[in-house]
């Protein structure tokens, strides 16, 4: 079904026509005291004249050419705005993108995570939603959408998206009829107030916004009015536009802000029982599709949502810190590090950085350009069980641009050459500065160097490709003596044993529990030169190892005769 949205927005007195506060509004801020401020006319136009469609969407199954397993394997994710330029117009899109299909899959790269890539009021970070049904113009069309997946798919890559399903943006054609009141077939598709509630916190702000018509809630201010999940009509919606791209062949979804979807009270608002049961709805229709997968973003209780009724996987928020910490060397974190998988499910989604700031820097911000350490903390999530997100340049050494504001340090545009206008990213001007590192650290330069950051991506990944046990193998024997730690990974005949050293100086350590007499056939760093390329441990399984300064080691493990 379509809705028309034709009437007149009511008018709206002196007082909450103050400049500043539409200012804030407009650009996404929180405003106190909490008023609603009118949008500019030409929002209003499009918003009373747009044609949304509501209608229903019907399964369309469609087999999957990807290999089992592949949701395994690594994934990049992908900013497109900032990925690759295809036109020469400063900004990134699904062409871009699509050219630089062979980069990925050389890295060895299994699935691309695109940020949200549907149309937004904010023209940048694309969590305010306009449409979710379409692809932002500025990124391309839906024909170019399918052959980014035609040719994803032909390289054995997966593709998922964003979709940011807890609110829409204030500017989306719903809620710019919700704002007429109660005579609109979308008011009850957001949640509302009579008159504003009191005694919300949330993240110290209040998520209640006063207009003519009431009081509106949003999680993350004014600018992104959550939707009411208490209305059968609005999940419907949201399970319609899920099943059009699915039917379309994407691979599955990032779902965005899960714990956010039902807020019962001022006091019960995050991470309801009502929001879990949601989300396993929600996951039940994408995995009802062959070879898909979701991964929730769910920052409070992320272990939780990882388990099979409700995600299946979500990021692993808290491991990315002491994985950066175990990198500098603190004790305290290397064994976090070795004990987050005693407990966690294996299918959690794990990272070092990502689009968001309160995760954290670019690493090689974090580790102040340490290559050593930056190494260590890769190898640290990429060994490891878990679903591992690379963030866009992360392989390279991306630095984050200074002097932006919010999350813009992260995004700046991907590093493919030492250009410096636009480091391969565009011939055009770029929507944003490039890397301040990126005359060194780029994709041209680090191909060419056997010791850059991306051939040691390669090597870690090369080893997940080519060893089943550290895709998808059991998390055995972790174990931490002075700052190095080892752990074993094993799937059927395969035993893999990992050994990392985060200290500045040689360590020893002995593994546990191997074999009598285990041969241990040294798979990483590959050896070329004089030297044993086995251990091997006695009757007791016991091998000491001693292992270099900030090293990572890889071994096969095979019982002795």
């Amino acid at each position: 079904m379509h809705f028309n949205l034709n009437a007149q927005r009511p008018a709206l007195s002196p007082l909450l026509r103050g400049a500043a506060t539409a200012a804030c509004l407009l650009a996404g801020v929180w405003v106190s005291p909490q008023v609603w401020a009118e949008e500019t006319p030409a929002t209003v136009r499009a918003a009373s004249s747009a044609q949304i469609d509501t209608g229903a969407v019907p399964e369309l199954r469609q087999t999957s050419s990807l290999a089992a397993g592949w949701q395994r394997g690594a994934f990049m994710e992908v900013f497109v705005r900032a990925y690759q330029d295809s036109n020469g117009d400063g900004v990134g899109d699904l062409k871009g993108l699509t050219q630089q299909l062979d980069y990925l899959q050389d890295l060895g790269i299994k699935g691309i995570w695109l940020m949200p890539i549907t149309t937004s009021a904010d023209g940048d970070h694309g969590y305010a939603t306009t449409d979710f049904r379409a692809i932002d113009p500025a990124y391309g069309t839906l024909d170019d959408f399918d052959e980014l997946l035609r040719q994803a798919h032909a390289r054995g890559i997966g593709v998922v998206m964003d979709y940011v399903i807890n609110h829409s943006a204030r500017q989306h054609a719903m809620f710019a009829s919700a704002l007429q009141g109660p005579t609109s077939p979308f008011y009850d598709w957001f949640v509302w107030e009579k008159e504003q509630p009191k005694g919300w916190d949330i993240w110290g702000k209040n998520p209640w916004t006063v207009t003519p018509q009431g009081s509106y809630f949003g999680t993350f201010g004014p600018h992104m009015p959550d939707f009411n999940f208490k209305n059968p009509a609005v999940l419907a919606y949201h399970q319609s536009s899920l099943r059009f791209w699915l039917n379309r062949g994407l691979d599955g979804y990032r779902l965005d802000a899960v714990p956010h979807l039902v807020e019962n009270n001022a006091k019960d608002w995050n991470d309801q029982p009502e929001s879990r049961a949601l989300t396993g709805e929600l996951s039940q229709l994408i995995m009802a599709y062959p070879q898909r997968h979701v991964v929730c973003e769910a920052t409070a209780n992320p272990k939780l949502y990882a388990m099979p009724h409700i995600c299946g996987s979500a990021f692993a928020f808290g491991l990315e810190r002491n994985i950066v910490n175990a990198a500098k060397g603190d004790k305290k974190a290397i064994r976090a590090v070795a004990d987050y998988f005693v407990s966690a499910p294996q299918t959690m989604a794990t990272f070092v950085a990502n689009h968001d700031m309160f995760a954290g820097a670019r690493l090689w911000d974090q580790v102040r350009g340490n290559q050593a350490r930056y190494k260590l903390a890769a190898a640290s999530y990429l060994l490891q069980p878990g679903t591992p997100f690379i963030y866009y340049g992360e392989e390279i050494g991306m630095a984050g641009v200074p002097k932006l504001a919010g999350d813009e340090p992260l995004r700046a545009p991907m590093s493919w050459t030492s250009e410096p206008r636009g480091a391969g990213f565009t011939t055009g001007q770029a929507f944003r500065p490039v890397s301040p590192n990126a005359a060194r650290y780029n994709v041209a330069a680090q191909l060419a160097d056997p010791q850059s950051l991306l051939s040691f991506y390669k090597g870690m990944l090369n080893l997940r490709n080519t060893l089943p046990s550290l895709a998808s193998g059991s998390y055995d024997a972790p174990q931490v003596q002075g700052r190095v730690m080892a752990y074993r990974r094993t799937l059927g005949a395969e035993t893999t044993l990992v050994v990392i050293n985060y200290g500045t100086k040689p360590g020893r350590i002995t593994p546990q529990t191997l074999p009598p007499r285990a041969v241990l056939a040294q798979a990483y760093p590959v050896q070329t030169g004089p030297g044993p390329r086995s251990r091997v441990a006695d009757a007791r399984g016991r091998v000491q190892l001693v292992v270099p300064a900030q090293s990572v080691r890889v071994y096969t493990v095979r019982a002795g005769a």
